[in-house]
């Protein structure tokens, strides 16, 4: 595991739960990773593969999680732009939030920025659970405002990052991680082996 330092540390989620025009959504994932790596961002760790439950619940088929961290030389409105282009030549499509998807790249965090400032983070971070189900943020908010309370991106993100600490809440991944209820741990299983291409 690297010891990650916030100079141009990007952290991105992974997720899908459809095949798309490849095997699996496994496949999906391994392909995320070759183009965001073609792309001249530096991929220094990756994450197990994490079979995880659909969010939310009867929204589609359980997901395939992963995290991975970059170096990049990207401001975060570039390094967005990119992970939406690879979305789309993966086929993703956005017509509805939280629906099933060939692949979904969120960008987590970079560094120890918080953006576009403190007071919009903690405005999106406080929604409640049906807001967020019927707003977006119209800009991007870094950190991400769920991610401290998401089980599918904090145990993956605790395989590459356990160290990186939240600029707003002032905890590291582990921290967040270990401060999930159980059962929302016990939820997310990672894959064989044998099942990764």
């Amino acid at each position: 595991m690297h010891k990650l330092e916030n100079c141009n540390l990007a952290l991105i989620a992974i997720g899908t739960n459809l095949a798309g025009h490849l095997d699996s959504p496994n496949a999906q994932i391994h392909a995320a990773i070759r183009h965001i790596s073609k792309s001249g961002q530096e991929v220094i760790s990756t994450s197990r593969f994490f079979r995880t439950p659909c969010f939310p619940a009867g929204a589609g088929p359980d997901f395939v999680n992963a995290a991975i961290a970059c170096r990049t030389g990207l401001d975060a409105a570039a390094l967005l732009e990119l992970l939406h282009e690879v979305e789309r030549r993966q086929g993703r499509s956005r017509s509805a939030r939280w629906e099933a998807r060939v692949i979904d790249l969120d960008l987590l965090a970079m560094g120890d920025a918080v953006l576009p400032d403190p007071a919009t983070f903690q405005a999106w971070s406080d929604l409640s659970l049906d807001a967020q189900m019927r707003m977006a943020p119209p800009e991007l908010v870094l950190p991400h405002p769920r991610l401290h309370e998401r089980a599918f991106v904090l145990v993956p993100l605790n395989d590459i990052a356990p160290d990186w600490r939240h600029p707003v809440l002032g905890r590291t991944v582990a921290e967040m991680c270990a401060a999930l209820p159980p059962a929302l741990r016990a939820e997310i299983w990672p894959l064989p082996e044998q099942m990764l291409p």
